[in-house]
This record gives structure tokens, sequence and C-alpha cells, in this order.
């Protein structure tokens, strides 16, 4: 291991050991070679675990690049599973609020390499391509127009970044990028296989939820070339495996989404300690899309409510279904139960959780398709202790092991979520039980430096060691 490796591990180990964290892995892996990132909005308050998968390369001594398809906004108008051209019109749209950021990450905004649709330097490398390698220019054009004909969204989507994508392409290789990694297997990998094809610059990407299961056009195009494909569920591989063949199966690894437990830990309060005279604190975080069901656990909280359970319920987060949230618990009486706490920081969020009794994360799976790989959300909640009530559908029971690490409830089924709410609300030993099991599950299996040291190892071709 040459010596920029040995004090990047030494560094890593070190940080993890102030922490406190005993389960972080000590392994290392090789540095001095450069990673890009390509998502579709940067920096985009909802998507930590990009962020702070980043900044966990970036301590471990890894040379992260990252390259944005677009400069996220705050504001309501992402309509759910929206379209690349649908994001991009919010560029020209005044935002709804005072823009919210996660403080770690404007280090790596100041870093981001922004870059519009179309400008005279992104022509100039369309020339630069045509020019030197028309045969991969418009193989891969071909590709994005064949694979995705009958998807509007990625048909579209795909033809809008192709110049960019070339353009990314031509300053990576000017750049010295070794290796190319995505997130998400829409737009983002899309643009990941274009580079790979202009420049042979291999590529990996991770699979997540609605990305996957919504629309599979070009899929196994873009498995069939990626040098690695990461999902987050043993669910999420099987569909890939389902959909683009058995022979992909050694290809895809499941390596979890991960969260920092010791930023999410159990308060001294959480658990048996709870105070049976004090209102069952339930807490819900998501954005207010139609796929996270916050609209069944509004329904169960009137139920509690006609139940004479004493409760306050936070709903964390914004987006287009807000009105419509609001005006139903207007309607059903829980104006009073019932708190709208906006867009939180990841601090505003883990502080919130420890004041908590149990965390509710209520997914369905939409009329289009879409629906949650496993919720960071749900992991957040878990790693501090809580005791969560969660939809038994997708990747979610990988995570949730029934009456064991939490309790399962059939999506859109106001009625099971109200009775496990009143469980735990009456039950302190199952509540203090659930939560102590859950925060073990997510040392386990679901620690953001245990995983990113072994993410480390794919993206550089090489094993933690």
């Amino acid at each position: 291991m040459s010596g920029t490796s040995t004090i990047a591990c030494e560094r890593t180990a070190a940080e993890s050991e102030s922490r406190g964290d005993t389960s972080v892995a000590t392994g290392c892996v090789p540095t001095g070679r450069r990673i890009a990132y390509i998502m579709s909005r940067f920096p985009k308050l909802t998507e930590t675990f990009i962020l702070f998968e980043i900044d966990t390369l970036d301590q471990m001594g890894l040379d992260v690049a990252i390259f944005p398809l677009l400069r996220a906004r705050n504001s309501t108008t992402h309509v759910e599973a929206g379209s690349l051209l649908k994001k991009a019109f919010e560029l020209f749209k005044r935002p709804h609020t005072q823009a919210v950021m996660h403080r770690e990450a404007q280090h790596y905004v100041d870093r981001a390499r922004f870059t519009p649709l179309l400008n005279w330097p992104i022509f100039l490398a369309q020339t630069h391509f045509l020019l030197r390698k028309p045969r991969q220019y418009f193989a891969a054009l071909a590709t994005v127009l064949r694979a995705n004909w009958g998807s509007w969204n990625y048909l579209l989507g795909g033809l809008a970044i192709f110049p960019k994508a070339a353009y990314i392409a031509r300053k990576m290789q000017e750049e010295g990028i070794d290796h190319v990694h995505a997130h998400f297997v829409n737009h983002p990998t899309t643009a990941a296989y274009i580079i790979h094809a202009l420049t042979g610059i291999p590529y990996t990407f991770t699979a997540h939820g609605a990305d996957l299961h919504v629309d599979q056009h070009m899929l196994c195009e873009k498995v069939g070339a990626a040098q690695h494909v990461i999902t987050v569920s043993d669910y999420n591989k099987q569909f890939i495996i389902e959909e683009c063949g058995e022979e992909c199966r050694e290809k895809i690894t499941v390596l979890r989404c991960g969260v920092d437990t010791s930023v999410f830990q159990p308060a001294l309060s959480n658990g048996s300690q709870r105070s049976e005279a004090k209102p069952l604190t339930i807490v819900c975080t998501g954005t207010f899309y139609e796929v996270k069901g916050q609209q069944y656990l509004l329904s169960a909280c009137r139920l509690l409510k006609e139940r004479g359970i004493e409760f306050e319920c936070h709903l964390v987060g914004d987006g287009p279904q807000r009105p419509e949230l609001q005006q139903q618990v207007g309607s059903e009486g829980t104006t009073a139960h019932v708190h709208f706490r906006g867009q939180l920081t990841r601090p505003q969020i883990a502080d919130l959780l420890q004041r908590a009794d149990v965390a509710v994360v209520p997914s369905v799976p939409t009329k289009c398709g879409r629906r949650e790989g496993i919720p960071v959300v749900l992991m957040e909640a878990m790693a501090s202790g809580l005791p969560v009530v969660a939809s038994n559908i997708s990747g979610i029971p990988e995570a949730v092991d029934h009456e064991r690490t939490g309790i399962l409830v059939p999506p859109r089924d106001a009625p099971a979520l109200a009775d496990a709410l009143e469980r735990i609300a009456r039950d302190p030993d199952s509540r203090a039980r659930l939560g102590q099991a859950g925060r073990q599950r997510i040392l386990q299996d679901y620690n953001l430096h245990t995983n990113v040291v072994r993410l480390a190892g794919i993206l550089t071709g090489q094993e933690a060691v």
C-alpha cells in the first residue's frame, strides 16, 4: 500500500475513533485515483446519502470531482418522478422559500462543475468528438434514441443531456478522471453511459427506488456497459436480474445506503424512560409526495384522537402535496396535534428524533409504479434508537424485521398504522426493545462509514483491505 493510502487510512481510523463509533471498519483502499460523481441535482437537501457518501470518500483521501446535471433550487415545483426537462424549468422559476442547505454541502457546491444545457464550449465538445471519434459519438446517440424510444421522459431527457455529457466527457479526460459513479439509474447513468462510450472511462451506478421501478428503458444497456452495478436492496437486485437476465447477477452488488451512527444516536430519555403523562411524539420525515404516504399517517392520527390517545405528530419536509395534507389535517380536526416543521438540516432532524418516541415511514407504491427503496429516514430513526412503524413493501422489510427491529404494516392501511402506534404508546417495554434492536441492525448493516469503505473498494477496482 502506498504512503498516501496509509495516511488516508490512518486518518479515517482516527476520525472514526474520535467519534466513538467502534463499528466503523478500519479497512483501507488505495488512493490517488480520481473519481467523478454524477447526480441529477446538487445540492439536494433530501439526498443526504449522496452528500455524506462523497464527504466520507473525501475524508478517506479519495479525490472526488462532482458533475451535477443541474443545480438544485429550493422550490415546491418538484413534481414526483419529474422529467429532467421539468427539473430544468425550475431554474427559471422563483424559489418558493429561502434555500436550506446542509452545512457540509457548501464545500462541495464550491467544488462542483455546474454546466448549462448548451453554450459555446459544449458546442466545441461536439466538434471534438465528431472529428476524433465519430463512430463512438453516433453509436452512443443511436443507443440513446433506440433504447429510450417509447419513453418521452427518458428520450427527451437523454437527448437534452447528450451535448452536456459530451462536454463533461471532454472535461473528465482533461482532468484525468479514472472512474465515473452515477447515483440513480435514469438520467445520471445515461450521462455516465455516454461518457464511457466517448472516452472509455469505466463507470458504475447506484440504483435506488423510483429511478429503477418506474421506467426500465435503456436499463439493460446501462447494466451491460457498466463495470459494476450497485443497488441498495436485495429486492432491487432481483428486479434488475429479472429485467436484464441471469448473466448480470455477478455484476450486481447490494450495498446499503448508510447513516452516520455518531450523529444519529439514542437520547437517554428514549425508550421505557418516556413519561406516560407526556403525549406520544411521532416523527415522519419525507418530501410531500404520493409515494411517501403521509396522508395515511394523518388518517391514523385521527383514529388515535378518537381512541383518546394523547399525541403530537411532526411532519418534516415540504413538497407539492403540502396544501392537500394541511387541508386534511383541518378537515379531520387534528390541527392541534399535527405540526408541519418544514425542511430541516441533519442536526435539526437528529435533535428532533432524540426527542421523539416513534418514527413512521408510511410509504406506498404509486399508480405509475414508483416505490421506495429503503428510505434513509428509516435508517436515521432506527440509528436514533426509535421504534419504527413502516410499510411492508419493496426493500423496507430487509431493514425492518417485523416484531424484532420494528413494526411492519400493509401500505395504505391507516387502521393498522393506528393500532401499531397505540401499541407503542401503551407498551414501554416493547418500545424500548424495538428501538434497541433497530439501532443494532443499523450498526451492523447500514453504517455509513463501513459501507463507504466497501464502496471505495469497488470504485477503485480494489477490495478493501
